[in-house]
């Protein structure tokens, strides 16, 4: 979907200034939709009423966009009702939190119900996310709130407790007790943040495990997975990492669907214990058992270890307390760990921070977090395969700068992870968001480039094989990878696997010593010269035909307006065939007239003879600059040519000034000047040009000081946008 280019900043720049205020933190967390949880708590119960949220309303819209639509008749007999509607003395948390409080409902969002399971088993961080002192009885509003770790920041989510229900059952998440809804109210909060109930089916657990920690994911392949994956798993449990486990389908239409031993493929479960115990029938050996949760709260694992198995009559009383084994059809269950690793295809484990699970050793992590986006036809390049836009991606200079201390392998380097994570994906399902496939390339910079901040070119690309990469392109919402590289610098390329395609993303780097990545300010350079203006003494045929043609259309007072400068150059540009243009418009013609008025907005909004004359001169300047890139004379250019082709118009302007053209700037002007064919035909090239030296010129004299920043009245800045 296409991006609002001002409402993108203003907003990353909101977010930079929260930041540097402490908001955005566990303990400052942002209001989403600007609602304040205490504010209206409090509003509410001095007024005695019951909190109705019209942000997130007790309507179809919130329930979903397609099977849970308008259209869809699974809705007609919803109905949205309060706790205290369904059952007598409804609580908020029922003896504790546990994983027995979630059982799934209708709806296919295992992923996140796994992910919630594994979050009771650390109280201190299910308290994070899960606010305590709630309640249906004291200081009672309607009204509840849960927080989330959200592309970099902390959110708090308030939402009222008007809950889906069909037949005064719960529709979608519900409790094992009836009268207990906080994982009900916790669905809805999360179901809110991505702005409907549907848009949480499918998904992965790393997903919501990072959304609840603000941790970093990452997998193991059981037919890769190292030796110690057991020791990994039982480390990763006592770290208060959350983990959970899928079967793959290779076929989607059987997507959760029980097999004959009781599990189900395609569908997510949560890792909730691994431990020993030791049977009596083997004298020595330890038998390794793994405990898992299905989300459905039924449905579990028939085989060894099983709930009413044989095996169970070979443990003492004590080892069976000490596994806490019951016979109940919860959907919790235990299989050897051997099983484990038959049946299950992939295991994800979510650590707080980056530590090997492999090490013994607890370490401090440095991150880095960079916020960037592909944007089609600027800075969407695909990934490697396509060299002539792949170094048009946004790309992040890596400085490593210490050793590991103490390597175990004896192995000298700067441990580091990197996570890219494609943002908003979820939420906009209902305008037709996938999730991209994505990944991104290392590449190593050399020394003599070392603290230059210039993007590298294609031919840099061209030349140079990456010196790590991710594991693969893959559409997850997140791809994570560990690596170990000598101190120096890098760029860090993050892309989508194909070009053209356009979202938002952040870009995570831990590492053990300290780094730091920062975005490279797209300054890019060009070879090529650019084309002189013909000197002031000189007049060329075409110059005299010029003076002619100005003389008849200006009359007397030797002056035009838009319209007649409109006139002027259409009747010049007509005899330039290779432009392949239908001329220039009014509007581009009213931008240029701005340009040249000197006075900016006391101007008359006419040239005369010597201004027309010096607008010529850059025209042509700008006509020989966008030949050279229309190499195929086809009347256009391409938007990544663009981005060079501005560079070369402008660079008199940038060794004046010191200005240099950002990302940023670039993304703009492909989004604003590019056809849907994400061309740039002459007229708009022009136009493009002059409305940058114009601005850049207005602002050169606001600037009196030149200190590179002014201030203007809101007046002031609208006459200076609207003449310009």
């Amino acid at each position: 979907m296409p991006y609002t280019p001002s409402g993108f900043f203003c907003d990353r720049l909101i977010r930079e200034r929260e930041r540097r205020d402490g908001e955005g933190s566990l303990n400052k967390p942002l209001r989403f939709n600007n609602q304040d949880f205490n504010t209206l708590r409090q509003e509410y119960v001095q007024r005695k009423g019951l909190f109705e949220d019209d942000s997130f309303p007790a309507s179809v819209e919130s329930l979903g966009f397609k099977e849970l639509g308008h259209k869809s008749n699974k809705v007609k007999n919803i109905v949205w009702k309060r706790p205290k509607e369904i059952c007598e003395n409804p609580q908020f948390i029922v003896g504790g939190a546990s994983r027995t409080d979630i059982c799934q409902g209708d709806l296919g969002d295992c992923w996140l119900l796994a992910a919630i399971a594994c979050l009771t088993l650390n109280e201190k961080l299910l308290y994070r996310v899960v606010p305590q002192e709630q309640s249906f009885s004291e200081g009672y509003a309607g009204i509840f709130h849960f927080q989330f770790w959200r592309y970099g920041d902390w959110v708090d989510v308030v939402i009222d407790d008007r809950i889906p229900t069909f037949n005064n059952q719960l529709v979608f998440t519900k409790s094992a007790e009836r009268n207990e809804f906080w994982s009900a109210l916790l669905e809805k909060a999360y179901a809110k943040l991505h702005g409907s109930y549907e848009a949480l089916k499918g998904g992965n657990t790393t997903e919501a495990m990072e959304d609840f920690t603000g941790g970093v994911t990452e997998f193991y392949e059981m037919k890769e997975a190292p030796k110690e994956l057991y020791k990994i798993m039982k480390k990763a449990l006592e770290r208060g990492s959350l983990m959970g486990c899928s079967i793959d389908s290779l076929v989607p239409a059987r997507f959760e669907t029980r097999t004959v031993t009781g599990l189900v493929k395609g569908h997510a479960y949560s890792v909730t214990a691994v431990e020993e115990c030791k049977p009596s029938q083997h004298k020595e050996s330890k038998v390794r058992l793994v405990r898992l949760r299905n989300p459905w709260g039924q449905v579990e694992w028939n085989g060894p270890w099983s709930d009413n198995s044989k095996e169970w009559t070979q443990l003492s009383k004590a080892e069976k307390e000490k596994l806490q084994h019951q016979s109940a059809e919860d959907g919790e269950f235990w299989m050897s760990f051997e099983d484990f690793k038959k049946n299950y295809t992939k295991i994800e484990i979510c650590n707080l921070t980056p530590d090997a699970l492999e090490d013994d050793k607890i370490h401090k992590w440095t991150v880095s977090v960079n916020e960037g986006r592909w944007v089609r036809g600027c800075s969407a390049g695909g990934c490697r395969n396509y060299p002539d836009t792949f170094w048009t991606n946004p790309q992040y200079r890596l400085r490593l700068c210490e050793e590991d201390d103490d390597p175990e392998d004896n192995e000298v380097g700067c441990t580091f992870v990197v996570a890219l994570m494609q943002k908003n994906r979820r939420k906009e399902r209902k305008m037709g968001a996938n999730l991209f496939t994505i990944g991104f390339a290392i590449y190593e910079v050399p020394k003599e480039m070392h603290g230059n901040k210039q993007h590298m070119q294609k031919d840099f690309f061209l030349f140079n094989s990456s010196k790590a990469r991710c594991k693969s392109y893959i559409n997850l919402r997140e791809v994570t990878q560990r690596f170990r590289l000598s101190p120096g610098e890098y760029v860090i390329v993050p892309s989508t696997y194909e070009p053209h395609q356009e979202g938002e993303f952040i870009l995570r780097v831990f590492s053990e010593k300290k780094n730091t990545s920062e975005e490279i300010e797209n300054r890019i350079e060009a070879d090529h010269p650019v084309p002189a203006p013909a000197s002031a003494g000189e007049e060329s045929e075409e110059d005299q035909q010029f003076r002619t043609i100005f003389q008849e259309i200006a009359g007397d007072d030797m002056e035009i307006s838009a319209n007649e400068l409109k006139n002027v150059l259409n009747r010049v540009i007509t005899k330039h065939k290779d432009l392949n243009t239908e001329g220039f418009s009014l509007e581009s013609c009213r931008s240029m007239i701005a340009l040249m008025d000197v006075s900016f907005m006391d101007g008359t909004g006419r040239l005369n003879l010597q201004e027309f004359r010096h607008l010529w001169n850059k025209i042509k300047q700008w006509q020989g600059i966008f030949k050279h890139y229309n190499a195929d004379q086809s009347g256009s250019i391409n938007s990544y040519e663009m981005r060079n082709a501005v560079n070369d118009a402008v660079m008199c302007l940038v060794s004046r000034s010191g200005f240099r053209l950002n990302n940023q700037l670039y993304d703009i002007i492909t989004m604003r000047y590019a056809n849907d064919n994400m061309n740039i035909d002459f007229d708009s090239f022009i136009s493009c040009l002059v409305r940058l030296e114009a601005m850049f010129r207005a602002f050169q004299a606001f600037d009196q000081d030149g200190d590179g920043t002014i201030r203007l009245s809101v007046l002031e800045w609208l006459q200076l946008t609207m003449y310009a």
